[in-house]
């Protein structure tokens, strides 16, 4: 197997699983309960929630444990303006965003809310002039993904955080999903932040909204004791101590990591160049781990398809979008409806290898050249 599709999902790295299991078979108390059992299994969540903020240079009060990047983004974005509305109702975001980012925020349109996108440069990069312009005595959030999830376009967050730092009664949200363990980003201008361990090697169903001291929402769930008055429910023990062990993995030798996926990424893109047909979507502004490509002409399921026939799999745009609609976020860069229809990404790691990429081109090579044959 072939598998080239990281950007949506990761193999849970061996040591994160035995991390799960024994903490599901040693710590089987409820940590909200008060007696040793639940004490014992409080005390290790804090011992982990120490770690992760340790790493990601926040306090343990800002943690916040969710079911995942979903969860996260929804809880920051709603939660952000039914907390502030009597600020205003006014937000910005940018046409690359997650479905659960886009998602809640035509909900909030629904609800009364005025939502204005930024404009981006031909790199896919956001006009900070544009931003700047937007910017409202009434704007009371700006939501913008540090990486793109289907074009792997990084956004210029540490700039875009000390300018919202000259509006105090604006908030920034970042989704860091695809960044976490990639990309070496500063937290402290941003307000709240959302990721999920199985982009990085974890398990899925746990992730993480960092929501900054001094700044309050409107939880999504309401009743129960947790970690947290921000979310309720009791503590997933198991999954926040793998979530724990998982980011301090990928954060190891992460150096040596990026310079792996780099070269890879050099000649994936070298070599679909030379192939008939295709454009390349992915800016010289993306991270090296994604890289999004279309065949016009050629429908992205069927070439889904024919990969998959060969035990090789890729994604048509993100796994959460709807199937068969065009990418906006392609569309949005390239201003290409072909482009947009006909998209597919691969996205790579540092488990991924040469051999892998040369027989996914050959394989890719020949599927494109027998359904052109088709077409004619």
């Amino acid at each position: 197997m072939i598998y080239l599709d990281y950007s949506a999902t990761t193999p849970v790295n061996d040591q994160v699983l035995e991390s799960y299991i024994k903490a599901s078979q040693n710590f089987i108390g409820n940590p909200n309960s008060l007696h040793r059992l639940g004490i014992e299994a409080n005390q290790l969540i804090n011992d982990a929630t120490e770690q992760v903020a340790n790493l990601l240079h926040i306090r343990p009060s800002e943690i916040i444990y969710t079911s995942g990047s979903s969860e996260s983004n929804n809880t920051a974005i709603k939660g952000i303006a039914l907390k502030y509305q009597n600020r205003g109702k006014h937000i910005i975001t940018t046409e690359l965003e997650h479905s659960s980012v886009i998602a809640p925020l035509q909900y909030l349109m629904d609800l009364g809310f005025e939502v204005d996108f930024v404009k981006l440069d031909s790199n896919g990069k956001i006009d900070l002039e544009h931003l700047k312009s937007l910017l409202r005595e009434d704007t009371i959030l700006v939501t913008i993904a540090s990486v793109s999830s289907e074009l792997g376009i990084l956004q210029p967050i540490e700039e875009i955080g000390k300018l919202l730092k000259e509006y105090p009664k604006c908030f920034f949200h970042v989704d860091l999903t695809q960044s976490i363990g990639k990309v070496n980003l500063s937290l402290e201008n941003i307000d709240l932040a959302s990721f999920s361990a199985h982009k990085f090697y974890g398990m899925k169903g746990i992730g993480v909204l960092i929501k900054k001291e001094g700044i309050s929402v409107e939880p999504l769930i309401h009743g129960g004791k947790s970690t947290t008055v921000w979310r309720s429910g009791t503590p997933a023990l198991p999954l926040i101590v793998s979530l724990a062990k998982a980011l301090r993995l990928i954060l190891q030798d992460s150096k040596e990591k990026e310079h792996k996926v780099k070269e890879l990424n050099e000649y994936l893109r070298n070599e679909l160049e030379k192939i008939t047909g295709i454009h390349i979507n992915s800016s010289e502004e993306a991270i090296p781990h994604v890289l999004n490509f279309s065949v016009p002409g050629i429908k992205p399921e069927t070439l889904q398809h024919a990969l998959e026939e060969k035990n090789i799999f890729i994604s048509t745009q993100t796994a959460c979008s709807k199937g068969g609609s065009p990418s906006t976020a392609v569309f949005s860069v390239t201003h290409n409806e072909e482009y947009a229809k006909s998209s597919l990404r691969v996205s790579i790691s540092h488990l991924s290898t040469k051999e892998e990429l040369t027989i996914f081109l050959d394989v890719l090579k020949k599927a494109i050249e027998r359904l052109q044959l088709k077409h004619e």
